[in-house]
């Protein structure tokens, strides 16, 4: 039986050797930490492919003929040199996993949303600044990383892929999260870390799958009340923002095991707090107690880490 896989990983490689195309039978082409900078045309002959890692190369840009691989699933050229992607990308009909990221991205093909069976896609590191309205379309999607771009607005009617489990956004420069965030009743963690967020939409609380919630680094002064209905919430991290109080919803996260309200402008909290049965660490430093209330002697000896 003919190998299915060539692996030409750090090999030192500045162009594909002609034999390559010889191996017309492959379905997975590993070419990572080489140091090519493009990837030829006749590529197209590998017609059998299923897998294409080009991972950390010099790649400044795909030929269009990549957009043929019809059979194609996995198309890693993340850390590599490219501003742009094919136009017809889209024509990727099968394709489950994009890892573009740690490129020099600034936009990418309007053909994006014919990809339906993406379920994996990582823009991180790029200089994308803004987000195209046909996210939405990608409905098997569940995992987005758009960290580390230069995305500073989400247009308030932007629809997001509805299926979504996980999304990073942090380090970015968006002021609000628009309220169609509330429609992704799948999601399980939403990272958005190091932006200028400083506040919540109502429709947060409709994210009634959410475990994770990282919010470091912003400028949010309140929460919104209905936050009380994310009831499967099992970390909520709110270091470094300008909270100057707690709404008292707050104590009726009952799944909650993490609460970091570290660097905050907090001088009281809810007494309600002493009743999270399942709350297993609570940041408290670098805020603005002159006395901290004697309840948290309770959680303490309950086996709750306390920093103050």
């Amino acid at each position: 039986m003919k190998p299915t896989v060539l692996d030409l990983s750090e090999q030192h490689l500045s162009c594909l050797p002609e034999s390559v195309f010889e191996h017309d039978h492959i379905e997975k082409l590993c070419l990572d930490r080489n140091y090519l900078s493009d990837l030829p045309e006749c590529i197209c002959r590998l017609t059998d492919l299923l897998t294409l890692e080009a991972f950390s190369n010099e790649i400044s840009n795909l030929p269009n003929s990549i957009c043929t691989f019809r059979k194609l699933k996995v198309l890693n050229i993340g850390n590599n040199c490219l501003q742009s992607l094919p136009e017809n990308i889209g024509h990727l009909t099968n394709l489950e996993m994009l890892d573009a990221g740690h490129n020099l991205l600034s936009s990418f093909p309007k053909s994006i949303h014919k990809l339906q069976e993406l379920r994996f896609l990582y823009l991180s590191n790029n200089r994308l600044t803004e987000l195209p309205d046909i996210f939405g379309n990608l409905k098997n999607l569940i995992y987005l990383n758009l960290s580390d771009n230069q995305v500073t607005i989400l247009p308030p009617d932007i629809l997001f892929p509805p299926n979504l489990i996980e999304c990073r956004f942090y380090n970015n420069g968006f002021t609000d999260l628009p309220s169609t965030i509330g429609d992704l009743v799948y999601l399980q963690e939403l990272h958005a870390m190091n932006n200028q967020l400083n506040s919540l939409p109502d429709s947060i609380g409709n994210l009634r799958s959410l475990k994770k919630l990282d919010l470091t680094n912003n400028a949010i002064t309140t929460l919104p009340p209905n936050i009380v209905r994310l009831e499967n919430l099992n970390e909520l991290v709110l270091r470094n923002n300008n909270l100057l109080e707690l709404p008292g919803e707050v104590s009726d996260l009952r799944s909650l095991r993490f609460l970091d309200l570290r660097g905050n402008r907090l001088n009281r909290l809810p007494a309600g707090l002493a009743s999270l049965i399942n709350l297993e660490k609570l940041d408290l430093r670098w805020n603005k107690f002159s006395l901290f209330p004697h309840w948290l002697a309770d959680l303490e000896s309950r086996g709750c880490v306390v920093y103050r």
